[in-house]
């Protein structure tokens, strides 16, 4: 059987340990619990949306999936301040992944966003992010803890339960939802961990944690890769 084939866009590193030059990455992790699932997973280029046309690159796709990574500009959800704490902002991957993320809502096409790709989401929605949780103290870096998903959503379907611990790494949160979204799944201090599209034509969905941290030993996260891939391989026949 043909592999859906599920479009990554790649991060851009300054260094690599094997290589001489920068680079642009995906982080393995990701790679192996698509291909787990059942998925071809493609690494794409970010390439400015003014002179390319990312509706047709994402054509050939089956799937997308949204990584982490840094912080998004803050000007790109009106503010006009920039919090100290803010880091590794890439003006032309916040362009590339703001594109996809609002081409792949329009079309249809199956769309898994995780940590940062949760956040370009609901700021291509109109949405605005918290630029930092409150210091070491009270942000979710390095932290598995657990998340309450609410009954009957995509997410507790996809996820298989309506408790789960995530693996996070994020010192940002949702502030005000984009247009249409609605919460799927809370931390204890109330973090939106997880975000959907009701109206979306084609299957989304969005966590703030990092499922591929734990997927290989936690069947819960695992089936996130699993549904991706599932409705993947189901559109494209």
């Amino acid at each position: 059987m043909t592999r859906p084939l599920i479009a990554i866009p790649a991060r851009f590193s300054a260094t690599t340990s094997a290589l001489r030059y920068e680079a642009e990455v995906t982080a393995r992790a990701l790679v192996e619990a698509v291909w787990r699932a059942g998925g071809e997973p493609v690494s794409i280029h970010p390439s400015d949306p003014t002179d390319t046309d990312v509706a047709a690159r994402l054509a050939r796709f089956d799937g997308v999936l949204l990584p982490g990574g840094g912080d998004i500009a803050p000007h790109r959800y009106g503010a006009t301040d920039r919090h100290d704490s803010v880091y590794d902002v890439d003006h032309l991957q916040d362009a590339f992944d703001l594109e996809v993320a609002h081409q792949a809502l329009e079309r249809g096409i199956p769309l898994l966003a995780i940590c940062r790709g949760l956040q370009v989401v609901n700021i291509a929605r109109g949405g605005t992010l918290h630029q930092d949780m409150g210091g070491p103290d009270h942000e979710h870096r390095h932290l598995l803890h657990p998340v309450t998903i609410r009954p009957g959503t995509r997410t507790a379907h996809a996820v298989g339960a309506e408790k789960a611990e995530a693996s996070c790494y994020h010192h940002q949160r949702v502030e005000r939802l984009g247009f249409g979204l609605t919460v799927a799944a809370t931390a204890e201090d109330g973090t939106i961990e997880a975000l959907e599209l009701p109206t979306a034509s084609g299957w989304f969905a969005a966590v703030q944690w990092h499922p591929e941290d734990t997927a290989h030993s936690d069947p819960a996260q695992q089936n996130l890769f699993d549904t991706l891939v599932c409705v993947a391989m189901a559109v494209s026949g």
